[in-house]
């Protein structure tokens, strides 16, 4: 068993004694403000592709009022062919006004966003059930694997978390014009809001009987955010992300045929509706599961550490017992977090590779509110307050400390899911540049241009006119950027191959298709496996 250090116990006092909830509220921010800063720039260890999309387009719109195509003030960003919601871009340009480029400004919405989450946990614990449910809250919240990660990176879904979290306070303590503001701004955000929010707001208005307490400015307000919304759905642009994430995809189709001919039933049992119908049920259940709460977690390994839950395990008898208890006594605030918690899974749910970590992140911050619901309700009804606390405080660190230990292991092994490498590769033949005719830049990790413009920094004017690309596979491709040419990783050696004679060439290959020429650099992962091979012709 991992040694209790004092830590545990300074927070064991602070909360446990509660002389004043405000001050051991401020301790838990304080607290999770540390974890969420400390080695914030290299843990996890570098940026990824998206991270560096959103950081370049804000950096572009700060310099040129466009984003890296050329298109002013956007709404919606192309980046990669993916379409990206607006918020969080605009949100680094503030950060990066200050801060200038790099991945602390890039990643400093997110962590202000995870800051804001914890608060929001304790004004909606307390709203719930008091000062200690929010405290329970907001502590779960702090110290979390889920919340934790996702505020150490730019992650477009943690700031749509805060946005909902803190709108749904708003709406049930009847401020509805900062409700529908902050709601506004989250379909605006991440996609899973543009299913989930629409879908709570009907429901909640309908079940709670609130449509004639909604002024003029506040569906106003509503009509501003999710007309717009609404329109660009219906238009390719709005549809790309869906379309690469659809059940119903060509695979899907191909498997429905098949089945169709080969299998008793034909059409009438297998077809595209009974196989959606069937995968999202599939996917709801697994997003309430044990599996992805508390024990492995999702598989999307830029999104939280491998085989780790994004809960610790003390929270899972709490979670469960939690939702009893808002069955069991079905307030008006219990039965709003029950219709919270049910439709949080419906958008994740309509998406392969489920159960998905930030697709699910409407959710939050439900698991720790409802397992904080759970906790208060044994340490006010049994006599052994001191004793369950004590249980709930040791078994948290003890989890704490196993998620550190995973998190290290996590940092070394999987820096290749980070693209770790390209910061060094484009330092090096930016110095080079000049010495060369031409340089070849492997697509082998993925969007290279992107940390090509990110780290040098290129002129976000000179980069939407000039570079070379063409669009396949519902993609954007990069292939040209002045003198740097991106090949894919296998075309490699017969792109060198062909190059005229006379040149003078610097060439960035992968080890699995390592260039002719004579190595002048090679940049490892973490754990010392090659990632980048540097030569020169």
């Amino acid at each position: 068993m991992p040694k209790i250090k004092p830590l545990v116990w300074l927070i064991f006092i602070a909360i446990a004694k509660i002389p004043r909830p405000i001050g051991s509220g401020l301790f838990i921010v304080i607290l999770g403000f540390a974890l969420r800063v400390a080695f914030f720039g290299s843990l996890p260890p570098s940026p990824h592709w998206d991270e560096i999309s959103l950081g370049y387009n804000a950096y572009s719109l700060l310099h040129t009022g466009r984003d890296e195509w050329g298109m002013a003030l956007p709404i919606i960003f192309r980046a990669f062919g993916d379409y990206k919601l607006p918020v969080y871009a605009y949100l680094a340009v503030a950060s990066q006004a200050v801060l200038g480029l790099n991945i602390f400004a890039t990643r400093l919405p997110s962590l202000v966003a995870g800051m804001g989450l914890i608060i929001v946990a304790f004004a909606l614990g307390r709203k719930a059930a008091g000062n200690l449910v929010g405290l329970f809250s907001a502590l779960l919240v702090a110290v979390s694997p889920w919340t934790l990660f996702l505020s150490r990176i730019g992650s477009e879904a943690n700031v749509c978390a805060f946005l909902i979290a803190a709108g749904m306070y708003f709406l049930f303590t009847g401020k509805f014009f900062r409700a529908s503001l902050l709601l506004g701004l989250s379909i605006w955000t991440y996609n899973s809001a543009r299913v989930f929010v629409p879908l709570f707001l009907v429901s909640y208005l309908v079940i709670f009987k609130y449509f004639k307490r909604l002024s003029t400015i506040n569906y106003l307000l509503l009509a501003i955010f999710f007309i717009p919304m609404f329109i660009q759905i219906l238009n390719p642009v709005g549809q790309a992300r869906y379309q690469n994430l659809s059940l119903i995809d060509s695979g899907a189709i191909a498997r429905i045929s098949e089945w169709q001919t080969g299998k008793w039933g034909g059409r009438v049992l297998y077809n595209k509706a009974t196989y959606f119908a069937a995968n999202f049920v599939r996917n709801y259940i697994s997003y309430l599961s044990p599996n992805f709460l508390f024990w492995n977690g999702g598989s999307h390994y830029q999104l939280s550490v491998p085989n780790t839950g994004l809960l610790y395990w003390i929270n899972l008898p709490l979670f469960y017992f939690g939702i009893f208890l808002l069955v069991k006594y079905p307030s008006k605030f219990n039965r709003f977090l029950l219709l919270w918690l049910l439709l949080s899974p419906v958008a994740g749910s309509i998406t392969r590779d489920s159960p998905h970590t930030t697709r699910a992140i409407v959710m939050l911050p439900l698991p720790m509110l409802i397992s904080a619901l759970g906790l208060n309700y044994l340490v006010t009804k049994f006599k052994w307050k001191t004793a369950v606390l004590a249980v709930f405080f040791i078994s948290l660190y003890i989890g704490w400390e196993q998620y550190i230990i995973a998190l290290r292991r996590y940092q070394t092994q999987y820096s290749w899911a980070w693209q770790y490498g390209y910061f060094q590769t484009v330092q090096y033949i930016k110095s080079q540049y000049d010495n060369y005719d031409r340089i070849i830049f492997t697509k082998r990790y993925g969007e290279p241009h992107a940390f090509v413009t990110y780290y040098w920094p290129w002129d976000p004017a000179d980069f939407a006119k000039n570079k070379v690309w063409d669009y396949h596979d519902n993609w954007y491709w990069v292939n040209e950027l002045a003198k740097i040419k991106f090949v894919n990783d296998w075309e490699i050696k017969d792109y060198v191959t062909n190059l005229p004679f006379d040149g003078k060439y610097l060439v960035v290959s992968s080890p699995d298709n390592e260039s002719p020429g004579t190595e002048v650099l090679k940049i490892n992962f973490l754990d010392n496996k090659p990632a980048f091979i540097i030569k020169e012709i």
